[in-house]
């Protein structure tokens, strides 16, 4: 999917951003909770691609409900390297 919403998940107990994250249209915009922040601004993020589970039951995390999982590889040192194409795919193909 293509990331069209970033920004500061304030009320988060560690540092966070909300997303909102499109699918496609069979799948449409989903919402998740992402941890971050050490490596990527809002900013950076808007239209970037990710590689999200969407068939997970949904979290509620503080006041939102995380609709989706975006993947990534952690660090040693607690930043997350985002998982993603390394070329533009339709939004809501399947991997493989």
């Amino acid at each position: 999917g293509t990331i069209i919403y970033a920004d500061v998940f304030k009320e988060a107990r560690n540092p966070s951003y909300i997303l909102k994250v499109d699918f496609g249209p069979d799948i449409g915009v989903l919402k998740s909770s992402a941890q971050i922040t050490k490596l990527y601004t809002p900013a950076e993020l808007l239209n970037t691609q990710v590689i999200g589970v969407v068939n997970f039951p949904k979290k509620q995390i503080g006041p939102i409900q995380s609709e989706c999982l975006i993947t990534g590889f952690p660090q040693t040192d607690g930043a997350v390297i985002l998982a993603r194409p390394d070329k533009p795919v339709p939004n809501g193909l399947r991997l493989l």
